[in-house]
């Protein structure tokens, strides 16, 4: 069995209250995931906790479903986002965080992911570099997403993976 990869990204949206609030919407709306090859099934799908979240994928010219529940939520003046875990209907098994972050002495608003997985089914297991691709792709794309949901031209390039 494979061990879980440790992947981490994160990009500046731009400055500001306001830029907090239009990126905190988007969320809301899932335009993170709103990727062309990646989508919400069901974009008026709340975020809070226990909330079933289908995200359907084109990979290789064929679409999949997979499914994930929400474990944990956060809504603070500074933060907004959540925690979501892999349920058995989904290639993978792991978690994956969502964050905006506004910073008040800085005015700086940043979107952060953070997702531990590890291929759970076969096709996952055997095709595992292809699989990385699609995650390093995701993770990029939704950054971009994001930037132009807040209306900013984000930086993304700080990311990691163990």
């Amino acid at each position: 069995m494979r061990p879980f990869v440790h992947d981490r990204s994160r990009s500046c949206l731009g400055y500001g209250e306001g830029v907090f609030a239009t990126a905190k919407h988007a969320f809301q709306c899932w335009k993170m995931f709103d990727l062309g090859w990646v989508r919400v099934a069901d974009a008026n799908a709340r975020i809070a906790v226990g909330q079933v979240v289908a995200v359907e994928v084109r990979s290789l010219g064929l679409w999949s479903v997979n499914l994930s529940r929400i474990a944990e939520t956060v809504d603070t003046g500074t933060q907004f986002g959540f925690l979501y875990s892999t349920t058995l209907q989904h290639v993978e098994q792991g978690e994956e965080t969502f964050l905006l972050r506004f910073d008040p002495e800085t005015g700086e608003v940043s979107y952060e992911l953070e997702a531990v997985s590890r291929p759970r089914q076969a096709l996952a297991k055997i095709a595992y570099p292809v699989t990385r691709y699609f995650q390093r792709r995701f993770a990029r794309d939704s950054h971009q997403k994001m930037s132009g949901a807040a209306g900013a031209t984000a930086r993304y390039g700080d990311s990691e993976s163990d």
